[in-house]
């Protein structure tokens, strides 16, 4: 098949999938187009993120060894051939009928997603007369952003799963999901919004910024730890190995520039390494629950009735917490079950959004005056 051909039937797909939210929110009534388009973004942004961890966790990265197709082709089934021939040579993968369809839903999801940034793109600039610029320079930003993903996707595929682009593919899309939220929860049409002022103290922007980047390096470290196959690395908890201080090797687990299972001289990574990873994930966590954990209570201090939409962010960021928690060590106490590491790379997104959302009740949002906007 053609490159041309392919890109054309990959478009149509995406076209068709993108046709399908953008159906349902026609048939809702209440707000404008524009806005339900902005948060459908983000929910679909945060099923990528999760449908994307599902595809590292069950090996189906390389599904299909290509990219943008499944070798050549739009679709597993018109590649069956090649597909059936490389799994009966290799029964258990990396390449099979089932993870070549994981691997290909993966890359329509993130199509769609891009598809429908394309059409907020549209909209911003059709409302530049009554909005102005800055909608629309908010939405090329995130087209960007979302191209930048993209190609950090093929990469993943072309370079063998390489860690460090395999983790940046994911700190992406975490990054990209903020954005989509922060510009969601922006009020471009006032005429939709029902704001209410008040003046309280606001949440600390200091403690919010503290917060945010002990989760975005705490993320970073677990999926560190997941594309080096790290997780099993340290079996016993709290413990790693039957010790509170393992033996670690920090400058062979933390070369970033090598092959997946490689060193950087290209030899098997060690065990030592693998539990150094693994072991720093573990002690960054305290750090990381502290610091959100203290910006939740904060937070929930600060809410009252008026201000409900912060208590109700705030009991979520706690839930989350405690969820993480729970997940991380049941990773390792029942040998990294599939539903469990599901539930931690989502309830990593979740705290991401949780925290963006709390970020327009923050101090440097709004020092005294601050607005609440009606949620979807």
């Amino acid at each position: 098949m053609s490159s041309l051909l392919l890109l054309a039937e990959l478009a149509a797909i995406a076209i068709v999938f993108a046709g399908l939210p953008l159906a349902y929110l026609w048939s809702r009534p209440g707000y404008s187009f524009f806005q339900k388009l902005n948060w459908v973004l983000v929910f679909m942004t945060f099923d990528l993120i999760v449908f994307g961890a599902f595809t590292r966790l069950t090996d189906s990265g390389l599904g299909c060894p290509d990219w943008p197709g499944c070798y050549g082709t739009s679709n597993p089934w018109h590649a069956i051939g090649e597909i059936q021939l490389a799994e009966a040579n290799m029964p258990t993968g990396p390449v099979t009928v089932i993870k070549a369809w994981i691997e290909m839903i993966h890359r329509y999801l993130a199509m769609t997603v891009g598809a429908l940034i394309l059409i907020q793109v549209g909209l911003a600039f059709s409302k530049v007369k009554s909005l102005g610029k800055k909608p629309l320079l908010g939405s090329l930003g995130l087209l960007v952003l979302v191209c930048t993903q993209g190609a950090f996707g093929a990469w993943t595929v072309t370079l063998k799963l390489q860690p460090i682009i395999v983790t940046i593919h994911l700190m992406l899309a975490l990054a990209l999901l903020a954005c989509l939220t922060a510009y969601a929860q922006q009020e471009w049409e006032e005429k939709y919004s029902s704001i209410l002022r008040f003046q309280t103290k606001p949440l600390s922007a200091k403690l919010l910024l503290l917060a945010s980047v002990a989760l975005f390096t705490q993320i970073f470290l677990g999926a560190w730890v997941s594309t080096n196959y790290a997780v099993l690395a340290c079996p016993d908890f709290p413990t790693c190995m039957g010790s509170f201080l393992p033996e670690t090797a920090w400058q062979e687990g933390f070369t970033l520039w090598r092959g997946l299972g490689l060193n950087a001289q290209g030899e098997s990574i060690s065990p030592i390494a693998l539990q150094t990873i693994h072991w720093a994930h573990r002690l960054f966590a305290v750090i990381a629950i502290a610091a959100l954990g203290l910006l939740g209570i904060s937070a929930l201090q600060l809410s009252n009735s008026t201000l409900s939409g912060m208590g109700r962010m705030a009991r979520l960021l706690l839930g989350l917490l405690i969820l993480q928690a729970l997940t991380g060590i049941s990773n390792v106490v029942f040998q990294w079950p599939l539903f469990a590491a599901l539930m931690h790379t989502a309830g990593s997104a979740a705290l991401v959004f949780c925290l963006v959302r709390l970020a327009q009740w923050s101090s440097w949002s709004a020092p005294i005056h601050l607005k609440i906007v009606k949620s979807l």
